[in-house]
């Protein structure tokens, strides 16, 4: 199956300079009509974010699971881009999510004592969230 077959068309191709891409590579991708686009020069976290993201897919999701047809393969992307985006702490600012704000902090040790943990199960338990009831 390739974008034709989809119904989509590709218009660019976002790669480095890396030599293992010859010239005739970007002929062929513009015989196709794809547009092929360099990153910039002696820049390498340009393609850091998307890398990590890839990265931490492949980690988390694809390694951990078989995908049968396309179907299965774009229900687990959303859910782990869901997952990715609103629920997994991030090593950031005290890690906080990245659309949520930070959960107010407990101080009191009576509390900790009677912490209440539920905990949700994405995609038949392969990605687990964990929270405080309500």
């Amino acid at each position: 199956m390739d974008l034709q077959d989809a119904g989509c068309r590709a218009r660019f191709l976002i790669r480095d300079r890396d030599t293992k891409f010859p010239g005739l590579f970007d002929a062929i991708l513009a015989d196709a009509g794809i547009q092929a686009v360099l990153t910039g020069v002696r820049m390498p976290r340009m393609n850091a974010v998307i890398e990590r993201w890839e990265q931490n897919c492949r980690r988390e999701l694809l390694d951990r699971m078989s995908i049968w047809n396309q179907r299965h393969l774009l229900h687990a992307l959303r859910e782990f881009e869901t997952f990715y985006n609103q629920h997994r702490p991030h090593q950031g600012i005290a890690n906080a999510r990245p659309s949520k704000p930070l959960p107010p902090p407990i101080n009191k040790t009576d509390q900790i004592a009677h912490l209440n943990i539920r905990r949700r199960q994405r995609l038949g338990g392969i990605l687990n969230e964990y929270e405080h009831a309500a």
